[in-house]
């Protein structure tokens, strides 16, 4: 079982930067690959980006590819999404979450193993 915990969400300007972390414990943390999803009101989850478990296969979604960089420091068992250039768009519960296969993150979500309780993203115009 992992506990995923992510902080860095918060209330930024149009154009402005946000770091978010993911704390993982209770297990191996580079036995799984790292992601992050958001959800605004109203509309689905949506994939942002994911990082395999050395680092060497990552991939955003469309709406963040460009603004977001996503990094893993194994040795501090955290995940991050360092979002850039934000727009109020980018408004949105990120959610934090691992699982073993990077496949699952973009194109099988629902099953992800693990998930985080989610950080508020939101980005005044």
């Amino acid at each position: 079982q992992l506990q995923l915990a992510e902080s860095g969400g918060g209330l930024v300007q149009s154009g402005g930067s946000l770091k978010l972390s993911c704390t993982v414990s209770g297990s191996t943390f580079s036995d799984y690959a790292m992601g992050w999803f958001r959800q605004a009101p109203g509309k689905e989850r949506e994939f942002v980006a994911v990082i395999s478990w050395e680092g060497s296969s990552i991939f955003y979604g469309d709406s963040v590819k460009g603004r977001c960089t996503i990094s893993r420091d194994n040795n501090r068992h955290t995940a991050y999404l360092q979002m850039n250039n934000l727009k109020p768009e980018d408004t949105a519960v990120y959610y934090c979450a691992a699982d073993p296969h990077v496949v699952n993150f973009r194109l099988r979500s629902l099953q992800v193993s693990y998930w985080g309780q989610g950080t508020q993203v939101t980005v005044s115009s």
